[in-house]
């Protein structure tokens, strides 16, 4: 379990925003401690402001053997030549260290599809010819992906998916699509709150954006919930499903889940925490109830 082209990312990582709050000492100091405690694997997204590449490289030389995983660059922040740079760099100075996850990025695009615009990114990626030298390690590259055709696409042109934002369903469904031998990698959302109404509060405020955004709406649709589970604010049906609340056992319990379901790897992100508050607490016991 959680393996991708032979790095060992563990069942379990840590998959989070905290990191674009802090500067750059405390994400250090955050990051080596996950790794003394024992993660093996760390997703970082691209959205508010910190580079994709920049930032897994800084937090690749302040450490020594965590993986990081882009969670995902987007296609659109670059041309397909600096992404090969730089993952071509990154393969070769931290060896086996970093996976190069690439996404549509979830903005709507007129003119192209999602599919259109990865499958002629991926064919650009492949066609490059560059004098920078080759790694000794191969860059390992996954893709995020939803829907069939994606998940399918990832199959054939990377080690495998990362799917965010997605049920036990879904990753039952995903796993049959990429076959038995291609990464299958989830982030899913967790609160450590016991109390359902605070509880569904704090998580209906998380999941607004995606209930809200058109291409997770087909998402939601193709798993099943109807038109009045997605509007106004998600049902309790649909939020519980996408972020586990609870104490740590009920979490842990509805993680695991998805390894049932067929997931080599979950990348758990800790909600319910303010921006520029560190998150540690949570990983530590999650560390604790899930990697000892």
């Amino acid at each position: 379990m959680g393996s991708i082209d032979g790095l060992d990312l563990g069942t379990f990582g840590v998959w989070t925003f905290d990191f674009e709050f802090q500067p750059a000492a405390r994400m250090r100091d955050s990051i080596q401690e996950l790794e003394q405690r024992g993660w093996k694997a760390f997703w970082v997204p691209e959205l508010l402001g910190r580079e994709a590449f920049t930032h897994a490289g800084f937090l690749l030389s302040a450490t020594e053997r965590i993986h990081v995983i882009n969670g995902i660059a987007k296609i659109w922040s670059r041309k397909a030549m600096w992404t090969h740079g730089a993952a071509l760099l990154l393969a070769d100075a931290y060896p086996g260290r970093h996976v190069l996850g690439l996404g549509f990025g979830g903005n709507d695009r007129p003119g192209t599809t999602p599919m259109t615009a990865m499958t002629e990114y991926l064919d650009e990626l492949d066609a490059l010819e560059t004098p920078n030298p080759a790694p000794a390690t191969p860059i390992r590259r996954v893709l995020a992906a939803y829907g069939p055709k994606m998940l399918q696409l990832a199959r054939d042109r990377s080690a495998g998916a990362h799917c965010y934002k997605v049920n036990t369903a879904h990753t039952a469904q995903a796993r049959e699509i990429l076959g038995p031998d291609a990464f299958l990698g989830v982030e899913h959302a967790v609160l450590f709150e016991t109390d359902p109404g605070k509880a569904r509060a704090i998580a209906r405020e998380h999941m607004d954006v995606y209930l809200n955004g058109k291409f997770n709406i087909a998402k939601f649709r193709r798993l099943g919930y109807a038109e009045e589970e997605i509007t106004g604010g998600g049902s309790d049906r649909l939020i519980d499903d996408f972020v586990f609340w609870g104490d740590t056992g009920t979490i842990v319990k509805k993680l695991r889940g998805h390894v049932e379901a067929g997931a080599d790897h979950v990348g758990i992100q800790v909600i319910g925490v303010e921006p520029g508050r560190s998150a540690m607490p949570q990983w530590r016991e999650l560390a604790d109830a899930l990697l000892s």
